[in-house]
């Protein structure tokens, strides 16, 4: 199932965003795979952060001039917040770029997978949680709930996702609802253990 996963994510072109007036951050989607049970991993930011405190994101970051790339910046920034090692990580694609809508970054996600059972250590000054959501919960379009709004003259679409009373919503939501969107071949193959159980 994870070649099928690289195979989409590897057969289409990357939305590249090029802004000088926004930040380069980068994020890691981590999955694992349990007996064919895929699950993916998030994070509960804590209220001593600048930006978007409190909220349900992927674990990474801003881009340091030391990075080469940009999945060297998620790579990192998930070792700094999560511990999960960079050797640990096989990065199956990557998706399209996003910008946040009021703290000015572009975010580019990175898809990769890591061993179950992993041992996370969390930076308790930057993470309150780690949250592991079953992948076909998310495929299960009841579990989403969408909104449109106005932003600065322009409509934004904005989706949410609630597992057990955490809210994934903003950048994060609209993060995953691309990914959920690029499965969709495969959501069937996906969706069967949790509509099974």
């Amino acid at each position: 199932m994870i070649e099928a996963i690289r195979t989409l994510l590897s057969s289409r072109t990357k939305n590249i965003l090029h802004d000088p007036s926004y930040k380069k951050s980068a994020v890691l989607i981590p999955v694992y795979d349990f007996n064919g049970d895929y699950h993916m991993i998030f994070t509960q930011r804590t209220e001593k952060l600048a930006h978007h405190k409190g909220q349900i994101s992927f674990p990474g970051g801003r881009k340091d001039e030391a990075d080469a790339t940009l999945q060297e910046t998620a790579l990192r920034e998930s070792y700094e917040e999560i511990g999960i090692t960079p050797e640990d990580v096989s990065v199956i694609g990557e998706l399209d770029d996003f910008k946040t809508l009021s703290s000015g970054y572009i975010i580019s996600p990175f898809v990769g997978l890591i061993p179950y059972p992993y041992y996370f250590k969390a930076n308790l000054d930057e993470i309150d949680r780690i949250i592991e959501v079953p992948l076909a919960f998310l495929l299960d379009q009841s579990n989403e709930r969408q909104e449109v709004r106005e932003w600065n003259g322009e409509i934004v679409e904005h989706y949410y996702y609630d597992y057990n009373g955490d809210i994934i919503w903003g950048a994060t939501g609209r993060i995953l609802k691309h990914f959920l969107e690029i499965l969709g071949p495969i959501r069937s193959k996906l969706s069967s253990f949790y509509q099974a159980s």
